[in-house]
């Protein structure tokens, strides 16, 4: 599948890989929000610590105004590989389009450490 053309950096394997890592710890030990809706409404509300998009979501114009929002509200943003990862990471059954991050818990220094790197990035 091509890469989505509002994807407009790329992170590496080992940026997604700590991303879904973070998930997996915030999900134990912090607060995250599941589902497109929950990710819009903590990115709105400017909570989101971290928002983890799915890049293999269709249609792709179910996400394609997050990156937008999550720039506005100035909460940063990754996007992974696959939505079934992503669910997997948060917990869930089934795939899912993206999560954010509310409280970290005991990925603070994760999540501190991969916000510093997207910015890092996207420079």
């Amino acid at each position: 599948m091509p890469k989505p053309s509002f994807v407009e950096w790329e992170p590496t394997e080992e940026l997604q890989k700590k991303a879904l890592e973070a998930l997996e710890i915030a999900k134990d030990t912090g607060r995250i929000k599941k589902g497109i809706n929950e990710a819009t409404k903590s990115s709105e509300r400017g909570i989101a610590r971290l928002v983890v998009v799915a890049e293999d979501v269709e249609p792709q114009e179910v996400i394609m105004y997050l990156p937008g929002l999550c720039d506005d509200k100035k909460a940063p943003y990754i996007f992974v590989k696959s939505k079934a990862d992503l669910g997997n990471a948060a917990g869930i059954e089934r795939p899912t389009a993206a999560v954010a991050i509310i409280v970290e818990g005991k990925a603070k220094e994760l999540v501190d450490d991969l916000v510093e790197k997207i910015n890092g990035l996207r420079k």
